[in-house]
Order: structure tokens, then sequence, then C-alpha cells
């Protein structure tokens, strides 16, 4: 008798670890470099550095987060000078998101940073090793998708 999905709830707990493990490893080095940013702020960061100008829906989509965690999270980021919000002149209630000329430096000091954090981990883990792990995560993607 098997212990009903064992092994698959040993496999999401290492995802969850994994996740847990790689946020933490990433606030320690950006503090290492005197950055305090958090994991939610890079996310949403990241996102306008690959296309500026998309909307708030959009960045909540990619970031996995509720439009009000995105808004609260949109107010920290414009406090701090480092995003600006328009809105679209077709409906006011839908914004875009742009980085500021503060948001774009702010993103060219850490991405070096990332850079190297990526490279240690590609190094010690192997890039095999890694595209392996991707393709069988991308496989169990999409037989949940299926579910």
């Amino acid at each position: 008798m098997t212990d009903g999905g064992g092994d698959f709830r040993d496999f999401q707990l290492q995802i969850v670890r994994v996740r847990i493990a790689f946020r933490q490893s990433l606030h320690r080095t950006l503090k290492q470099h005197g950055i305090s940013v958090t994991f939610e702020m890079l996310q949403v960061l990241s996102c306008l550095w690959r296309e500026q100008g998309t909307t708030q829906q959009k960045l909540a989509e990619r970031t996995f987060k509720s439009k009000a965690s995105l808004s609260s999270l949109m107010n920290t980021l414009e406090r701090h000078g480092l995003v600006l919000r328009r809105a679209e002149s077709a409906d006011r209630r839908n914004k875009r998101v742009y980085l500021t000329p503060e948001g774009e430096k702010f993103w060219q000091r850490i991405l070096p940073i990332l850079d190297e954090l990526y490279t240690r981990i590609e190094k010690n883990i192997g890039l095999d090793r890694l595209r392996n792990m991707t393709s069988d995560l991308m496989l169990v993607h999409d037989e949940l998708e299926k579910m």
C-alpha cells in the first residue's frame, strides 16, 4: 500500500523550500551590497525593466499578485521614486507603469549583483542539472494544467 502521493508531497515541499531559500539568499546578497528591497519589489522592477509602460493588470498577472497587494506595492515603489503610474486616456481606471530615471538607475545598480548571484548558482549546481530540473518542472506544470 502506498502513502497516497507522499512522493509528490515531498516534491512540492522541496519546491517551497527552494523558493524560500532563494528569496533569503537574494535578500542576504543585496543586503551585503547595502541594498534594501523586497523580493516583491524586485519582481515588479524586473517586469518593468523588460516592458516599460505595462499595465498594472499585466504586472499583477506576471508577479502572481492580487490587484490589492500590487496596488500597495506600487504605492511603496512610487514613494521611493522608482516607478510612475499614468492613467490611460481611454480608460482612466487603467494605469500604465513606468520606471522613473531613478528606478532605471536602481535597476542598473542591482542587475550586476543579480547576474553574479545567478552565475554562482549555475556554476555550483551545473548548467546541465539546472536544465534537466527546469525541463522536469515544466513537465509537472503541464501535467497539473491538464487536471
